[in-house]
């Protein structure tokens, strides 16, 4: 009997149409079974291949192994130059497409028992396939800018932030000497000891003040955190935390946005940091059906009471 093949459209289009939509790699009598296998194949399915491995590289399965070799085998084959078809030159752009396992034949044994008797044993083997392609460029670059704050060292954001903080006290230093000028100068022009230059560059000193505070207190609200690729939006750092201005965390692979006190906010590894929900909707991002479907119920229930 054949067991569920998920995400399989993929092969599915290929056969029908005749298009490549990725590359696949496929180990066939596999001593597993099938049931073991999809257990595994659903943690990696959608994820990048550096991320897929890592998961079957500390997965405590001993299928693990045998996927792990047949998803490098599929980058391999994308990675390969004679592969015309779907010939992708960076390994870390693609993901995991699709991932299945077909069961295979059954190898029966008998073990004996007493009375004469046996019992019989299903030894069972499994084809495991899986298949990667590119990832889309938006989601590139998430992926791209995750693994820039991934890597940026401890000192360098030290080095920044110190950076940062001289240069808003020079600002803040500057702008109280000015505004101080700034008096001293409309004194001048009562008793009528400057000139009209003199008193215009005052006028400036003081506009550049209030530019300064509002520079300030953009970069307060920002903190440390790099803008995203949406308006609205932030980068999570290192640890995968996010202002506390931007409430709202954003998945790129899923494009779903999770708002606080929600059921899967804990347990959601941010990508994109937002401000409002409108930002995160006008960004392409929706809520999960879990939280569409218990804001119908509240109102069924708000209905009923009433």
């Amino acid at each position: 009997m054949r067991g569920p093949k998920l995400n399989e459209g993929a092969t599915m289009a290929t056969l029908a149409t005749g298009e490549r939509h990725g590359t696949k790699a496929t180990a066939k009598y596999v001593r597993s079974s099938a049931y073991k296998a999809r257990a595994v194949l659903d943690l990696i399915r959608g994820l990048d291949v550096r991320r897929a491995d890592e998961v079957l590289q500390f997965t405590d399965r001993s299928i693990a192994k045998d996927i792990r070799k047949v998803l490098a085998s599929a980058v391999a084959n994308a990675t390969n130059p004679d592969n015309t078809g779907s010939y992708i030159a960076d390994a870390d752009e693609l993901f995991v497409l699709a991932c299945f396992a077909d069961e295979g034949p059954t190898l029966r044994r008998f073990r004996p028992r007493a009375r004469g008797r046996a019992t019989r044993i299903r030894k069972r083997t499994c084809h495991i396939t899986v298949v990667v392609a590119r990832m889309s460029e938006r989601r590139l670059e998430v992926v791209r800018a995750r693994a820039e704050g991934a890597n940026a060292s401890d000192s360098a954001k030290r080095r920044a932030r110190v950076e940062r903080s001289r240069t808003r006290a020079q600002a803040a230093k500057a702008a109280a000497e000015g505004g101080d000028t700034a008096v001293d100068t409309d004194d001048d022009i009562d008793t009528g000891d400057v000139t009209e230059a003199e008193a215009v560059e005052s006028i400036e000193v003081e506009t550049v003040e209030v530019s300064a505070d509002e520079v300030e207190a953009a970069e307060a609200a920002a903190g440390d955190f790099a803008a995203g690729e949406w308006a609205g939006s932030v980068v999570p750092d290192a640890d995968g935390n996010g202002p506390d201005t931007h409430p709202i965390k954003g998945n790129a692979d899923s494009m779903l946005y999770h708002m606080p006190n929600t059921r899967y906010y804990a347990v959601t590894k941010a990508e994109v940091w937002f401000d409002t929900e409108e930002s995160a909707e006008a960004a392409g991002f929706s809520k999960p059906g879990s939280q569409s479907d218990d804001a119908n119920d509240d109102t069924a229930t708000e209905t009923e009471n009433n």
